[in-house]
């Protein structure tokens, strides 16, 4: 019995340690993700203008990223454009990416 104890104890203190740095671990997947998309839908942006000379960057929509080539993922990001910035925010990361039509990419932490 005690012998049983022990090891519920130790099993215990292992999953006190792991599980924080789980939690970590997928938060920064997420930001890793969101930075991704955001590098992606700047490429998809720069195709979609490329092709259609008369557009600008700040009349970009989502649906036109999609045009230029943009895949949205199963990754749980959202992609959106906000003026002349095009904003990338994983659902459960820390941050969000912004990225500008110089492909200058800002990072921000979440509100």
């Amino acid at each position: 019995m005690v012998e049983v104890m022990i090891v519920i104890a130790i099993i215990s203190i292992m999953a006190a340690i792991a599980i924080p740095n789980f939690m970590r671990y997928k938060k920064n997947a997420e930001d890793v993700a969101a930075l991704s998309a955001a590098r992606n839908a700047y490429t998809a942006a720069l195709c979609y203008l490329a092709d259609n000379a008369s557009q600008e960057w700040p009349d970009l929509s989502f649906a036109k990223l999609q045009e230029g080539g943009f895949r949205d993922t199963e990754t749980n990001v959202t992609v959106e454009t906000v003026g002349t910035w095009i904003r990338t925010t994983p659902k459960g990361g820390r941050h969000y990416y912004e990225i500008n039509s110089a492909g200058h990419i800002d990072e921000y932490p979440k509100p």
